[in-house]
């Protein structure tokens, strides 16, 4: 009976590197998203849930054409637009992020476009 504790350790040391590999797999992602300059977790949290597809008319992050005309009011003037609400958008985009960390994603976002 002794020799049952060992494949129940096997079983367990084969599973613990799977979980590794998720991470690393997971880890990958992100990098890869980053490979532009690091990503705001807010746009990644809030954001991207718009800016990504392009809902209610929302810039899709990375259009150049799209933010043209947006990127005239510079990062300032688009900061303001994104704290107070635009259209569809609510004001902060519906977070309580504070006016730094907005602006931090809008910068974020309109390196993308240039």
């Amino acid at each position: 009976m002794a020799a049952a504790p060992a494949p129940a350790a096997a079983t367990t040391m084969a599973a613990a590197p799977a979980p590794a590999a998720a991470t690393t797999t997971a880890a990958a992602e992100p990098a890869k998203a980053q490979a532009g300059g690091a990503v705001p977790a807010l746009y990644l949290q809030v954001c991207q849930a718009c800016h990504a597809s392009g809902v209610a008319g929302a810039p899709k992050l990375g259009d150049k054409a799209a933010w043209a005309p947006r990127l005239a009011l510079g990062v300032d003037g688009l900061t303001a637009v994104a704290i107070k609400g635009l259209n569809a958008m609510p004001p902060r985009g519906g977070s309580t992020a504070s006016d730094a960390e907005i602006k931090a994603v809008v910068t974020y976002m309109v390196s993308q476009a240039k």
